[in-house]
């Protein structure tokens, strides 16, 4: 095969059958273009080799001479690959060089057949690359659960780990645990198709990853009906925060059932927020969490998030003053100076980095400025998505400044003597800040200067020393900092509550995923490392107790046979921080609340009470510092400040100060109660609009005092309260009630801890101190473990890979010490050992009922014989006395059993009904076979009779009484000629339609008594017209619908209305109207003789444009965490905007939408041998036709014919004739002529057709979406979800569903007659195009029809509801213009009478303000008939325009 590219460009592909050399090897060269594929360069490949072309062979890729082989797939191109190699390459080389493509046989499945030729490599690597090609099984030292490792040992375990890291595998499982290897970069495995790859997969069915957590704790909740909880655990660097984020972004999505709420974004808006304040680079992590957090994510029954709830531990202070060499302060401060514009730099004063106290250091690295002014934009973005308003987003940058403007505040003694105070300063600086936190400069001076104290009789001043001062400047930046962290909180917190839990009492279910800091040990530990290390214990404790404890203790309980598995208990060294009255915690408080008290005197306690404790470890007597054996190791922590940091409050002179802001946020800050607070800024905002409008009012009644006239009291003289209470009263009743009800705030603040951390912050009471530091951290500590007791846990181990932050790096000592002392080794021997399955004998009865017998009376004897006759091996299963264990494979194993169960008896049940259904049609045709029979017999008679009868009337005289002929023998049998002329374009319906409205309106004018058949003839006629008006968009131009079948349809409809008892005037009224129809079509003739009509197409004008690549519906997508694009691999960052395909999840770039080449579903490239049923919907659509020819014809046909039919869906057809009818469509679909079959026939190959779809109209993919949208409370939630989910099908999906719901609105329109109404459609209708994928459990599917029947028949009733009121609106406006034309005709006639000057018509009309109301009299200014006259024809034209 030879060829060129379209620029004239030729590529030589070098194929060698064998890896032999090139001068014995077999081979050849091959000149092909670029757009060749890999299935025809095999082709031709083993015509020139002289291969057997009988086998089966693939083509793979060689970059080294007997190296790696990556075989391509037959649609990929082989020049492409080419383009990547060197330029050497491309040309005509040896093969020892390299770079070629080899002809691999492999099997008719694709498994290549691979027989190993001599290498100069070893036998051992070249079996370790047979495996990373994908030819030979994995080794069992890559496996994706630490319990499958046929040797249980540190080694095994560090060796799975690394062997699959270097692969890029990160994750791996450790029974239901997964461990997550830190690599120090973005892997692109996160995409949305990925979160759809693991939705409702179970734990181990795919590889392990953090979505799979994700998924099976989400619908684990939804089925036990109980609370769950992640736990993500490691130590600092080990990757906890990005973990999280990837939980919440799959959590969300996993809850975003087609209807995306608020809630959702606020969510996911809230963690760069978070991160943004509370994180910052460290020496283990470039973004390190200086603070814990624990998300509650709150759902209802259904799985629809309710709210949520974050509550935030311990942030980390001391880090905004001073930090490590090589560390930041937080992260929003460096956002904030480099990120910001010019008029926000003005505004709040910014300066560079290095220009603050607070954030200078050694080797300040800003080398990322673009990333950071990225991040900047970022976190405005996920600001608004929380909630934060630009006016809220700019104080909070104010207060930041102001916080940065503290430490470059600098003192300097005045004299020698202490009482002489402090000269404070620069002059700049403090003007700055005094402009930044709006206070005055002399009391913002006062305040850093000076302290004081309030006794019985005097106030005390008492000046702070230089030291003091600094203490008090950073105490106050620290406190500040702490406060606006608070008040974030507690404003998410308010964002993410759901109004709805104070107003009603609904049970909710929640996730929660814990995010706290992880172990540290630095150089230098101080008390922020002391409570983080302890909360690491708490929680390495919690996880003892579930995988060890209670586990083992469970297993005696049952009485099972267990042999105990001995761990590290931690209890001791808990009981050195915490236990009363010796613990470190409380010895600290003592400490701190003695005024005479020193760092030294703290550590001779500490030593003295823990001497001889062996988690406490002394250090010599000179180093002020102390040692505490973790479970994670030793830490030396060194006691300087200890105290001050846990006693660390706002002093009562900076709170007084603040309080005095003139800025109501700075205010905020600082108060006692925020709902108080808030409720206040409320009423001072009320106040303040009520004088602004009083202002305003008595300005305009000044300005127009002279112009009005009349009695009229001016808002300037209303009385107004004189009284402070009422004007309050006043304000109070003016301002809204949903504003000053403060108690969601309320809630809020008994949600979380921020009544506790805040008020303890800003104490002022002097009787009681305030609670220490550590005594909160202590009881939130509590409470989160109070919480986490009540949930069903998961666990996440992080790994931190490297102490440098490489990417892709793997040390193996730093791995293998964190493995140890979390226990890895014992976690795994527990979790192979034990049994992840647990069931009650009522569970397991309930759940596997259809396996054991139908007498099963004892489940326990009967589990034990139903296992022993599966052939169970004897250590996969045990049976205690309440419950029975199970192994996970034994667990699937049984679940697939039931699964081919439970199909097993749904085909027996189909058999069955079959053949009754059968059965009952034999009986039937019997009968009528009889019937026929007999009539044939009395025909015969019959027959002769006549024979006799017509010899006897020869004999009849002329003159005898002649026979009477009724009128209704005189109507015509067949149809006139002209209407069997084809409707090709639908404006001749249009022409029709007001045609027969113009008779309608002929004979209602008359005035005259109408009489039976003109009666009849107009109520058909009226709702024959509705009929022609729902086909003007749907009319097929490659049907054969002729105005034969609309006069067939027309005298079914007078039949309907006519019954029995006016049986005898339908041939007169379908008479009368053949007649007008037959005049109708003759005028349409001459028109198009004298003047042809302009063919135009049926594109609808108000269709909106999707964009869509090869089946992909594509819409933009906000990217909430990092992911790669599909089609360049390039980052997409966070917030940024994207296009995802809604269908298969695809990701990319806008820029990237011209390089998608794979079509969207997996069906669309599958033809067989039908070319009509079993066929995707996008293969039988096109541009021109948007709707399968084949459905669009049948859906026609039975709205001509069959309408009136009763029971059209509800009784089947006969089989043999759909048969047939199947077979003669796909023969030749023209030549068929839908009339010779029953309409059941059509439309049970309506139903076949819907069935046989690879995939149904209404899509797997958005199957749980309209399953959610039904489990939504309210109606209006339910038909918005329903509708947002339709805007996501593929278009030929929803152009098809669209015609179908069309059409059964119809039907169901004419209820009375075929008695289809929309619950009974949406019965029958429901499995054909809402259903679960063949491989689903059938027990779900059945417990889910009940939905689908309610989601499709809730979208019928919608549908009929906006058809009727289109129709409602056509009518008013035909009976607008029927008014104005008569009035146009009366005009013109001059038979207006004296008495009747003028007429009214007023009419109510949707969206028709121009003729709404319309008043012709004498008074109006209409000069001349003329200008009436035009007024009326132009009044006619808008209404036609309108219609």
């Amino acid at each position: 095969m030879s060829g060129s590219d379209s620029d004239g460009r030729s590529y030589v592909l070098q194929v060698y059958q064998t890896l032999m050399s090139q001068e014995t090897g077999r081979w050849c060269t091959i000149v092909v273009p670029r757009e060749t594929t890999a299935a025809a360069v095999i082709k031709e490949a083993v015509a020139v080799l002289g291969a057997d072309p009988s086998r089966h062979y693939v083509l793979a890729e060689v970059k080294e001479c007997g190296g790696e082989e990556w075989v391509l797939q037959p649609c990929e191109q082989p020049v492409l690959r080419i383009l990547l190699w060197p330029l050497g390459a491309q040309e005509q080389h040896p093969c020892s060089d390299g770079y070629y493509f080899l002809l691999r046989e492999c099997d008719p499945d694709g498994a290549v057949c691979y027989r190993p030729t001599s290498q100069p490599c070893g036998e051992k690597v070249a079996a370790q690359k047979l495996v990373e090609r994908g030819f030979l099984p994995p080794e069992r030292e890559d496996v994706d659960d630490l319990c499958d490792l046929p040797v249980l040992t540190e080694s095994s375990i560090l060796g799975v780990l690394r062997t699959r890291f270097q692969r890029h595998k990160i994750y791996t499982y450790a029974g239901s645990m997964l461990v997550a290897v830190n690599p120090f970069t973005f892997l692109p495995i996160y995409n949305p198709k990925y979160v759809k790859m693991y939705e409702k997969r179970a734990l181990g069915e795919l590889g392990p990853h953090v979505f799979a957590i994700a998924d099976v704790a989400y619908h684990t909740m939804l089925q036990r009906r109980r609370n769950q909880c992640v736990l993500i655990s490691g130590e600092s660097g080990s990757g906890k925060t990005q973990s999280t984020n990837f939980l919440i972004h799959c959590l969300t999505a996993l809850s975003q059932k087609g209807y995306t709420s608020g809630i959702e974004r606020t969510i996911l808006g809230a963690g760069p927020v978070l991160e943004a304040f509370g994180n910052a680079k460290t020496a283990y992590n470039n973004n390190s969490s200086r603070f814990g957090k624990f998300i509650q994510v709150n759902y209802l029954e259904s799985g629809i998030v309710r709210g949520a709830v974050v509550e935030k531990y311990l942030l980390e202070k001391s880090r905004l003053i001073s930090r490590e060499k090589n560390e930041r302060n937080y992260h929003v401060f460096y956002y904030l100076l480099v990120g910001a514009s010019e008029d926000e730099r003005k505004e709040f004063k910014l300066l560079r980095p290095e220009e603050y106290l607070y954030l200078k250091q050694e080797n300040l690295d800003m080398e990322d400025k673009a990333v950071l002014r990225h991040e900047f934009e970022r976190l405005q973005q996920a600001m608004g998505m929380v909630g934060f308003l630009p006016p809220t987003k700019k104080q909070i940058f104010a207060m930041l400044a102001a916080i940065l403007y503290l430490g470059n505040v600098t003192y300097k003694p005045r004299g020698t003597d202490r009482d002489e105070g402090l000269e404070v300063g620069p002059p700049g600086v403090l003007a700055i800040l005094s402009d930044l936190l709006q206070v005055r400069k002399e009391l913002l001076v006062e305040a850093l200067t000076q302290r004081t104290a309030v006794t019985a009789n005097d106030t005390l001043i008492f000046p702070y020393s230089p030291s003091e001062a600094v203490t008090v400047r950073d105490s106050m930046a620290k406190s500040l900092y702490s406060a606006l962290f608070d008040w974030i909180v507690l404003r998410i917190n308010h964002a993410l509550l759901n109004k709805k839990d104070m107003e009603e009492c609904i049970s909710f279910l929640s996730i929660g995923v814990l995010d706290i800091f992880g172990f540290e040990d630095f150089k230098t530990n101080s008390f922020e490392q002391f409570c983080i290390n302890y909360a690491n214990e708490q929680l390495q404790f919690y996880f003892n107790q579930h995988i060890f404890k209670l586990e083992q203790e469970g297993y005696q309980a049952e009485g099972i046979s267990w042999h105990n598995i001995d761990y590290m208990d931690n209890v001791g060294c808990i009981h050195l921080f915490s236990k009363k009255p010796t613990g470190l915690f409380y010895l600290l408080d003592e400490e701190s609340n003695f005024p005479h008290a020193t760092d030294k005197t703290l550590l001779a306690k500490l030593k003295q009470q823990h001497q001889g404790n062996p988690y406490f470890v002394p250090t010599p007597v000179l180093e002020p510092a102390f040692v505490v054996r973790h479970f994670a190791g030793n830490v030396k922590y060194h006691v300087k400040d200890f105290r001050e940091k846990n006693t660390d409050h706002m002093r009562a002179d900076i709170v007084t100060l603040l309080r005095c802001s003139d800025r109501a946020y700075v205010r905020q800050l600082v108060g006692m109660a925020p709902a108080a607070a808030f409720r206040w800024g409320v009423l001072r905002a009320t106040v303040c609009s009520l004088a602004v409008l009083k202002e305003a009012g008595r300005q305009h009644a000044e300005k127009t005092t002279g112009s009005r006239c009349g009695s009229r009291t001016l808002l300037g003289e209303l009385r107004t309260p004189r009284t402070p209470a009422e004007r309050l009263n006043c304000a109070v009743a003016c301002a809204p009630q949903n504003l000053i009800d403060a108690s969601s705030l309320k809630l809020i603040m008994g949600l979380s801890v921020h009544d506790r951390t805040t008020r303890a912050l800003l104490h002022l009471h002097k009787g009681k101190k305030p609670p220490s530091i550590s005594a909160q951290f202590q009881a939130s500590l509590s409470k989160l473990l109070e919480t986490l007791g009540r949930a069903e846990p998961f666990f996440i181990r992080c790994i931190r890979s490297n102490a440098d932050k490489m990417e892709m790096c793997f040390d193996d000592s730093l791995v293998l010490q964190q493995l140890r002392y979390t226990g890895m080794l014992e976690t795994v021997r527990i979790r192979r050992s034990g049994y992840s399955a647990k069931y009650t004998f009522e569970e397991f009865v309930e759940q596997f009922r259809v396996l054991l017998p139908t007498d099963a009376s004892t489940p326990q004897r009967d589990i034990a014989n139903f296992f022993q006759k599966m052939g169970l091996a004897a250590g996969t299963y045990q049976i205690g006395k309440t419950k029975v264990f199970l192994k996970e494979p034994e667990r699937q194993r049984l679940q697939d059993m039931r699964h081919k169960r439970v199909m097993d008896k749904i085909l027996y049940l189909q058999r069955w009904f079959r053949a009754h259904l059968d059965r009952k049609q034999f009986l039937l045709m019997r009968s009528a076979a009889i019937v026929i029979q007999v009539r044939a017999l009395t025909s015969v008679k019959v027959t002769r009779w006549c024979i006799t009868l017509e010899r006897a009337s020869d004999s009849f005289r002329m003159g005898q009484v002649p026979i009477r002929i009724s009128r209704a023998t005189r109507v015509p049998v067949q149809w006139n000629a002209s209407l069997d002329r084809k409707i090709s374009n639908p404006n001749e319906l249009r022409h029709l339609d007001d045609f027969l409205a113009n008779q309608v309106n002929d004979l209602h004018s008359k005035g005259k008594h109408l009489s039976a058949v003109e009666n009849i003839f107009i109520r058909a006629t009226v709702e024959f017209r509705e009929n022609i008006k729902t086909s003007f968009f749907f009319v097929n131009l490659s049907s054969r619908c002729c105005y034969k079948d609309l006069m067939m349809n027309y005298q079914d409809k007078v039949c309907s209305l006519a019954g029995q008892k006016q049986k005898t005037e339908v041939p007169l009224v379908v008479n009368l109207f053949q007649s007008i129809l037959d005049g109708f079509v003759r005028a349409e003739i001459k028109k198009e003789e004298v003047e042809p009509e302009k063919v135009h197409s049926l594109a609808l004008a108000s269709m909106a444009v999707t964009e869509h690549r090869l089946d992909h519906v594509l819409s933009t997508y906000q990217v909430n965490i990092m992911q790669s694009c599909d089609q360049c691999t390039s980052y997409i960052w966070g917030m940024e905007k994207a296009y995802m395909c809604s269908s298969c999840k695809m990701v990319c770039h806008k820029k990237c939408l011209s390089k998608i080449n794979k079509c969207c579903s997996p069906y669309c490239s599958k033809k067989g041998s039908s070319q009509l049923f079993g066929i995707p919907v996008c293969v039988l659509t096109s541009e021109d036709s948007t709707v399968p020819v084949v459905m669009a014809m049948l859906l026609e046909h039975v709205e001509l014919k069959g309408l009136y039919t009763e029971g059209i869906y509800r009784k089947s057809g006969a089989a043999h004739r759909v048969k047939e009818l199947h077979q003669r469509l796909e023969k030749d679909l023209r030549s068929v002529c839908l009339e010779e079959y029953p309409i059941h026939t059509v439309t049970g190959l309506i139903k076949q057709w819907l069935r046989e779809l690879p995939e149904p109209l209404m899509t797997y993919t958005h199957y749980s979406d309209f399953l959610h949208a039904i489990e939504l409370p309210e109606k209006s939630e339910q038909l918005k979800a329903i509708y947002t989910v339709l805007e996501r099908l593929p278009t030929p999906s929803f152009n098809t569903l669209e015609r179908l719901i069309f059409h059964l609105v119809r039907v169901a329109k004419e209820e009375a007659h075929n008695r289809m109404s929309p619950s009974s459609l949406a019965i029958i209708f429901a499995p054909c195009i809402l259903r679960t994928p063949d491989t689903s459990d059938p027990l779900t599917s059945l417990k889910d029809m009940g939905k689908t029947t309610m989601c499709l028949e809730i979208l019928l009733n919608e549908q009929m509801r906006l058809y009727r009121e289109k129709l409602n609106e056509l009518q008013q406006l035909e009976y607008a213009e029927a008014l104005v034309v008569k009035q146009l005709k009366l005009k013109r006639q001059n038979t207006v009478s004296p008495g009747n000057h003028g007429l009214t018509v007023c009419i109510k009309v949707q969206n028709t303000a121009p003729f709404g109301q319309t008043t012709f009299s004498e008074d109006e200014s209409m000069d001349t008939d003329s200008e009436v006259e035009e007024i009326l024809v132009h009044r006619i034209k808008s209404i036609k325009k309108e219609k």
